[in-house]
Order: C-alpha cells, then structure tokens, then sequence
C-alpha cells in the first residue's frame, strides 16, 4: 500500500485525539510475501491508572509495560481466547494505547479467509477478535513499531472518513463518563 506511513508522533498525543484520527487510515500487515490492508472504521481509547477499563488500571506488569513505553507500537494481549491489537499512544510521561475494534477489508481478502473463513465479506474483521484472526495477528507480533515503512504491521495515511460518531466502550463493566470508542457512521464493517 503506498502513500506515507503515519510517524512516531502522530501516537504521542491523548489515546483520545489518536482513536478518533485513526477512522480513516488504512493498517497494513505484511503475511509472507503478500499485503493484506483495511481501512480503520472502528476504535476505542484507553488511559492509565485512573482508566477502571484500561489494562493499565492495575499497575505496570509483564503483560502491559508497552502501555508505558514508545507510542507508535504494538500493544497484543488476549481476551476470551481472541487477541487484541492495540497501539500504543500517549503524551509524554503518561500511559495509554488504542484498542482497534474493526476494519474495512480492502486488499489481500483471500489471504485474509485462508486465516478467517468466511462467506460474508462483512463478518471478517467486523469486531476486534476477528480483525486479529484474519490479519494472523498474536502474541508473536508485540511490541512491533508501526510508523516504520518496512514493518510488518503499519498505519498509513489515508483521506478522512464521513461522519465519525461515538459511544461508550463495549464490554466493560466500569468505564469512564466520557465515550471513547469511536466509529465511522453507517459503516457496514462496524462490529454489532
């Protein structure tokens, strides 16, 4: 996919600010020698220790120290048996990443079913669990840097999305008052 890929310091900034200017840009991961790519419709900030539904709120483990790290990387952790993609993206000397919810396949979609088998375009990268399945994403994958051209996974810039609305996050217990998970309106590929 050309076009440039988004720099370190597009993810140092709120988890907030990145999560909604992530809509529209297109991820890019590398499976052997082919591209499979999709356009971000779908994601969900995430804060630090004051963040009830952050993987972070516990305090710094083995399993989330990238929360504290370099923006701009990967940030994979399971839940219910699916892996989770995240990015890490915060401001200086705080925590944070952005969990991606769903894409909108748009290259390498045979490549992408090989992983996810499925007869409905609409259901294969339609929440985050199945986004990972189909793009081979796991552990394997941690701490990877996206804003590098010749990464395996990347974010590359892309023309902003229409209408962006947002609403609290899905599937937590306790959440912030303020809704941070943010979608494109009316986009099929938005999980349900």
């Amino acid at each position: 996919m050309s076009g440039p890929v988004l720099p370190v310091d597009f993810y140092e900034r709120s988890p907030e600010t990145v999560a909604r200017e992530l809509l529209g840009k297109i991820l890019v991961r590398r499976l052997d020698d082919h591209e499979v790519t999709g356009v971000i419709v779908e994601t969900e900030a995430y804060f630090g220790l004051g963040d009830p539904a952050s993987r972070a709120y516990d305090g710094k483990k083995a399993y989330n120290h990238l929360m504290w790290g370099q923006p701009g990387r990967t940030f994979i952790y399971n839940v219910h048996r699916y892996w989770m993609l995240n990015i890490v993206a915060h401001e200086p000397n705080e925590i944070g990443a952005v969990l991606l919810r769903a894409l909108e396949p748009i290259g390498g979609i045979e490549h992408m079913k090989r992983y996810r088998p499925v007869d409905e375009l609409v259901e294969l990268t339609n929440g985050p669990g199945k986004l990972t399945l189909a793009l081979h994403i796991d552990k394997t994958v941690n701490g990877v840097v996206v804003a590098s051209p010749g990464s395996e996974i990347r974010v590359v810039d892309h023309t902003a999305p229409g209408v962006i609305s947002r609403s609290h996050r899905i599937g937590v217990r306790l959440d912030l008052e303020r809704p941070l998970r943010y979608f494109i309106a009316g986009n099929e590929f938005v999980s349900r």
